[in-house]
């Protein structure tokens, strides 16, 4: 595989991320803005996906995950087919599948627990596992690569950023409970933005590279 730009074709897939990126920050909010008003700060973005317009941010599961995997394909038709790359690729694998299966596992917001709000509690820490390591690997991979030392200067910082507040969401209960209760709903999205915002700069980064005549045929 070429270090050069991406081809054409991952060029579109790249182009659709960014879209999707930006499709997903207008559904949220809107999600956010429908009865019947779950609080940003203390609770969830999953909570969004339950009520009587909770289908709004269940789609906008869908397209995270499938953003995410038009992410991956164009990224794996732009880089080496090395070990680095493949591990977080993987990783992020997890982080897009396991979205498409949080549309269909709804969490559960109040109530005795479900299987269903089981399963959305373990897939979404998987999922979010998945992308704070996934990130800093290819974070990684792009900085040992010469023609891809670039990427990983702006990639890089917001990846240790992920990482760091996915150790707070999932650390910060144990610490400090009561403050977590508070504002883990913040501290989530602030989480799932900094790996959006991961996204969005690698792909616009990529597109911003000349194809190279490998990357081309």
């Amino acid at each position: 595989m070429t270090t050069g730009g991406p081809a054409d074709g991952a060029r579109l897939l790249l182009a659709a991320t960014i879209g999707g990126i930006a499709l997903y920050v207008v559904l949220d909010a809107i999600a956010q803005s429908l009865p019947p008003h779950y609080s940003p700060i203390s609770q969830a973005e999953s909570d969004l996906a339950v009520g009587p317009y909770g289908y709004v941010m269940a789609v906008n599961f869908v397209n995270r995950g499938l953003f995410s995997l038009l992410f991956i394909y164009s990224l794996a038709r732009s880089v080496p087919s090395r070990e680095g790359f493949r591990t977080g690729l993987g990783l992020l694998g997890v982080w897009a599948v396991g979205a498409l299966i949080l549309a269909v596992s709804p969490t559960d917001v109040s109530g005795p627990a479900t299987v269903h709000g089981f399963v959305h509690l373990v897939v979404a820490t998987l999922a979010f596992l998945g992308a704070a390591i996934g990130t800093v690997s290819l974070s990684r991979a792009f900085r040992r690569d010469p023609a891809l030392g670039a990427v990983s200067t702006y990639a890089m910082p917001l990846a240790v950023l992920a990482l760091a507040f996915f150790f707070v969401l999932y650390g910060g209960p144990a610490v400090f409970p009561h403050a977590a209760a508070k504002v883990g709903g913040l501290v989530e999205r602030l989480f799932i933005g900094l790996v959006l915002a991961w996204m969005l700069t690698v792909s616009a980064s990529m597109l911003r590279r000349p194809v190279s005549p490998v990357a081309a045929q």
